[in-house]
């Protein structure tokens, strides 16, 4: 891949044509004669400047066309891999599949019990198209996300523009209607042939589930969770169906199964369908006792991810910048213009959902400029001993005494710093935040009328202020809410009508009782219901982004993005900053710490948060790489999505939908160092 970038640089960022001249240039030939034999040498002369002109305009355009020959094979490629991948037999001579937890199960006797209801969680649910402008002619009931993404490259602004929300509103746009696919094809797979749901859903109907004990339900991942319910009554009709479950299935309760923000959506929902019309569902307080037996949360992104603050902020994460430190040029081509991440940015700020995702808790739980709970991490995974097996992987028989090595504290609590020293020296060298001496608008010069159409917030902010949010900052879970309500001022205001991200000092204060407290779980309670389990699973040994360098774009015009992370900030050997990110253990997209801290402790045993008592179990599974390329994306995987096809995370969801408690699957099982951050943290119980 690497050579494929340098190749597109040589040929665009470098041209051929500064490479041809040395080899066509025209010889110098002394002119003895001055009559004929002149006149004859003029005339070579001119034939060949000819014919090394179109030998140059030859070469110029065979360098532009091997660089869509190259794409062709790489596409190519990938489509007979493909091919031959679904071509293979299920099983080879010596290459044994393993049997799938629920043929295991089966033999063993496991039967449906409990109703499962699935829920799915950012980005992996499908949208189809029911209205829209006349750039989408003939896509009425098609998929626009979540299928083959052909559209993308048929008509990419058409695209852009019919997933986009209504920049006020948070709703949709006028003359344009998209909604979520129901059913379980919602969010079975993400794309032909990569599986997010389907692996379960076939585990789950191998031990006898079927459509009417398994449901998916599927709702518009855009929207605010409140607004899912005033738009198209997501809310309700998830009520309803958990109701009608309950009654066809022998008043049996439901396990519910969430995934990655389904997790705080769930969250939300619990809340709504206890509280009083018109507001909420009308439930009582009873409704999630009677019908509820455990809420298995997979992945679940509880107190928010850091990757949701460099989306925000720059359109970017750890991909993206690894991308530009292989090649800076393959992103901000002047030839090409694609502007993806000012694209990007532009659909994704109408999406209230992914403010719902940025950290909860502030510098309490994610930690302040000189500390954080990751103190002491190592991401050495070998020291860690991830990669070591043990007969036994109980919490309650690990090695209490392992501690981590690192040469110098990463300051993880700093989650946006702008440049690598600005991580790292002490907090009284940095200066103070003060966004209400900073201009929005420069005042000196109309940018905004030089720039002409406003793409994206940026292009609203005056070049002074842009200037001094770099100024040697550092910006933590507490502070970054005024940077972003600074650069995103319209996406923020929608937003945070519908959510918030502090921690509740009195639960019993009635402003609680409004939705936008409903999905964080530091401000609101548990319902009353002491029967019900809830499970946090997740995958721990995988580098996932913590907090970020920063750096100014190079590119000062119009309609870009002025911030970009750093690339070229690394670190030492075997440090936890590579390429402007630094890393702590997680799923690769939620860290540790917002999967399993309210599980270890602000909702174990009986506290504010957790009045009756609910039971909560970790249960962690250590990722293991795919051995070879038949187990496709691994059957021991802890990445946040490959989970899905964890064999033991199967095993466990069918276990419990079969019946099982959490003290029969086997109680807590950690590896990952979640019980020592949950006592650094001050949280009030």
């Amino acid at each position: 891949m690497a050579s494929i970038l340098r190749f597109r640089k040589l040929c665009y960022v470098e041209p051929c044509s500064s490479l041809k001249f040395q080899y066509f240039e025209t010889p110098k030939i002394e002119n003895r004669d001055e009559g004929g034999v002149g006149s004859k040498t003029e005339n070579l002369l001119e034939k060949k400047q000819r014919k090394n002109k179109n030998k140059k305009q030859h070469r110029e355009w065979r360098c532009i066309d091997s660089c869509c020959w190259v794409i062709g094979y790489m596409c190519t490629t990938c489509w007979v891999l493909l091919f031959l991948y679904h071509s293979l037999p299920a099983t080879l001579t010596g290459f044994p599949v393993p049997e799938s937890p629920g043929t295991r199960l089966k033999a063993e006797g496991l039967t449906p019990l409990h109703p499962v209801v699935l829920v799915p969680g950012i980005v992996t649910g499908g949208l189809e198209l029911w209205e829209g402008r006349p750039c989408a002619e003939g896509l009425f009931r098609k998929r626009l996300w979540g299928g083959g993404f052909t559209e993308i490259f048929k008509r990419p602004l058409c695209w852009l523009e019919h997933l986009s929300l209504h920049n006020e509103t948070g709703l949709d746009p006028p003359g344009i209607r998209v909604r979520a696919v129901p059913g379980l094809v919602a969010a079975d797979y993400f794309a032909p042939g990569y599986f997010v749901w389907a692996v379960l859903i076939e585990n789950l109907a191998k031990i006898g589930y079927e459509g009417k004990n398994m449901h998916m339900a599927a709702y518009d991942w855009r929207l605010s969770f409140q607004n899912t319910e005033i738009r198209d009554q997501a809310l309700t009709r998830l009520k309803s169906k958990i109701e009608l479950m309950y009654v066809t299935n022998g008043h049996k309760k439901v396990v519910v199964v969430p995934h990655s923000m389904g997790v705080i959506y769930f969250l939300h929902f619990m809340k709504w369908v206890e509280s009083p019309p018109p507001m909420g569902g009308g439930g009582g307080p009873s409704w999630c006792a009677k019908h509820i037996k455990a809420i298995m949360n997979i992945g679940p992104a509880f107190l928010g991810v850091p990757k949701a603050v460099s989306n925000i902020f720059s359109a970017e994460g750890k991909d993206v910048a690894y991308i530009r430190a292989m090649d800076p040029g393959v992103l901000d081509s002047e030839i090409l213009r694609l502007q993806t991440l000012e694209h990007v940015m532009r659909a994704s700020r109408t999406w209230d959902s992914i403010v719902s995702l940025l950290p909860k808790g502030g510098d309490a739980i994610w930690g302040n400029l000189d500390w954080s709970p990751e103190d002491g991490h190592s991401c050495d995974l070998a020291k860690k001993g991830y990669l070591q097996t043990s007969g036994d992987t109980n919490f309650n028989n690990r090695d209490e005494n392992r501690v981590f090595q690192v040469k110098e504290p990463v300051k993880y609590g700093r989650i946006i710093s702008f440049g690598k020293e600005t991580s790292q020296i002490s907090s009284p060298q940095l200066p103070r935040h003060d966004f209400k001496d900073l201009p929005h608008k420069d005042s000196a010069t109309n940018f905004t009328s030089s720039c002409g159409e406003v793409w994206t917030e940026y292009d609203e902010l005056s070049r002074q202020s842009i200037r001094k949010i770099t100024e040697n900052k550092a910006y933590t879970a507490q502070t970054l809410f005024d940077l972003l309500r600074f650069v995103a001022p319209k996406m923020m205001q929608r937003a945070e009508a519908h959510f918030s991200h502090g921690i509740a000092d009195n639960l019993d204060d009635p402003k609680y009782g409004h939705y936008k407290y409903w999905s964080n779980p530091l401000e609101t309670k548990l319902p009353v219901a002491p029967d019900m389990e809830i499970y946090s699973l997740y995958g721990v040994g995988i580098p996932t982004e913590r907090s970020y360098v920063y750096k100014m774009s190079p590119s000062d015009k119009c309609k870009s993005i002025p911030f970009r992370i750093d690339g070229s900030a690394d670190g030492e050997a075997g440090s936890c900053l590579k390429n402007g990110v630094y890393f702590v253990d997680g799923d690769d997209s939620v860290p540790v710490l917002s999967a399993g801290l309210m599980c270890a402790k602000g909702w174990r045993g009986r506290t504010r948060f957790n009045p009756s008592d609910i039971a909560t179990y970790i249960r962690e599974y250590q990722h293991k790489p795919p051995a070879s390329l038949l187990e496709g994306r691994g059957i021991e995987s802890g990445a946040h999505v490959d989970i899905m096809g964890n064999v033991a995370l199967i095993e466990d969801v069918l276990r419990v939908s079969a019946g099982a408690t959490g003290a029969q699957i086997g109680g807590d099982r950690i590896y990952s160092d979640i019980m020592r951050m949950s006592e650094r943290i001050n949280l009030q119980l």
